[in-house]
């Protein structure tokens, strides 16, 4: 009997002795799954189960298919723009669960700039539809509407359920300073171009001196919010320790990496469709209607845009979680003067639309009072309901006169 016959072979060892791989004898469509999805992680049946069918909201995902019917058969100018209008919560719903779940498995600083990207995605995506249609007005309205509904509006609600469950909440007052030192940084960069409009008014330059100045802005404050997430994440990531402890809780993942990123590019092009479809169908609807197209712009567009945003900031403030909540809020507002605002700029010069950082002058003043509150009300790390108050009284004296406009 020869060496060989008297070693039996291991179950899983092939005909040289080698331990063979368990995975090379599973079936072909199990390796191909193990290939897109990690150990641990939801398949993707559940990944896409939970996606679609996790929230009561995803019942409206049903006028994403009546906006696009609404727009190519040209129905009443209100019933596109209502269609569209409701289409995308739930798609901005979708747009924040597909992040989320993407940043857990990224790490700190790919999660921060993917936050940083696709957090105010509904922004972007209605800044450019409208930028392309010229519409600048919208452009411009609806950024600065975004600023105050989440300083104003959001942060107001949060300080008002906070106070409800408590009579004060303390929160980190060193990281919140900082955010809103950045947000009036970019308040400030807003004024500049209205004050150098004013004093150039009569001058033959002027309009090219002011695309000029947006420009060179532009740039500069993409480059400060580069170095603010570097700050965040990296050299001075422990003044902001207590918002990153709060936000993270173990739990257990709902998609895989990989249908998440496919989730979110999906949303990302429908939005871009519903987006497109709402913007053409502002100015049939101001006019028809009598409404403002700067109410429009300022007021609705923001809320239905930062949705999901403004539920997740007063769920965590109920919870005591008050750094997350200034997070969400200031940190929003800081993403879309900071990044989005600069990024529309830019994407305006390449493709020969003169978008400036010129807003009319009741805009500046209005939205540097509202940083000015802002800044005074958090600078002490503590909040109650009357402060909640101040900021939402503010944002509705702003929508009143913005109505009547």
């Amino acid at each position: 009997m020869s060496p060989h016959e008297d070693t039996p072979l291991l179950p899983h060892s092939n005909a040289n002795g080698e331990n063979g791989h368990a995975s090379q004898r599973l079936p072909l469509g199990q390796r191909i799954v193990k290939l897109f999805k990690a150990e641990g992680e939801p398949s993707w049946l559940q990944s896409y189960r939970w996606f679609i069918f996790g929230s009561y909201a995803n019942i409206l995902l049903l006028f994403v298919p009546l906006s696009a019917v609404a727009h190519y058969s040209d129905w009443d100018a209100a019933l596109r723009f209502s269609f569209s209008f409701l289409a995308i919560v739930p798609l901005a719903k979708l747009l924040g669960d597909a992040t989320e779940s993407l940043s857990v498995k990224l790490g700190e600083t790919l999660a921060g700039l993917l936050n940083a990207t696709f957090g105010n995605a509904v922004e972007i995506i209605v800044g450019v539809a409208a930028l392309f249609r010229d519409e600048i007005r919208i452009v411009q309205t609806s950024m600065i509407g975004s600023i105050l509904s989440n300083i104003l509006l959001v942060l107001g609600c949060s300080f008002l359920a906070a106070g409800y469950e408590r009579e004060e909440s303390v929160f980190q007052v060193t990281a919140a300073q900082t955010s809103s030192s950045l947000m009036t940084l970019a308040c400030i960069t807003l004024v500049i171009p209205a004050a150098y409009h004013i004093t150039t008014l009569s001058a033959p330059d002027s309009a090219e001196g002011l695309v000029i100045i947006s420009r060179g802005t532009a740039i500069v404050l993409l480059l400060v919010y580069i170095a603010y997430l570097w700050f965040q994440l990296k050299t001075h990531h422990f003044l902001f320790k207590s918002a990153i402890d709060a936000s993270e809780e173990e739990e257990e993942p709902h998609m895989n990496v990989l249908a998440a990123a496919f989730g979110l590019l999906g949303v990302t092009i429908i939005t871009a469709f519903c987006a497109d479809y709402l913007v053409a169908s502002i100015e049939e609807t101001a006019e028809r209607y009598h409404i403002s197209k700067t109410f429009i712009g300022l007021i609705l567009l923001p809320i239905v845009a930062n949705a999901a945003e403004h539920v997740t900031s007063i769920w965590m403030a109920m919870k005591n979680k008050m750094e997350l909540t200034i997070t969400i809020c200031v940190g929003s507002s800081i993403q879309i003067a900071s990044f989005v605002v600069p990024l529309l700029v830019i994407v305006g010069w390449i493709t020969g639309h003169e978008l400036s950082l010129y807003f009319k002058d009741f805009e500046t003043v209005v939205l540097f009072v509202s940083v000015i509150l802002v800044n005074t009300l958090i600078q002490d790390g503590k909040s109650n309901y009357m402060e909640g108050l101040l900021l939402l009284a503010l944002y509705f004296i702003i929508a009143l006169a913005y109505y009547v406009s």
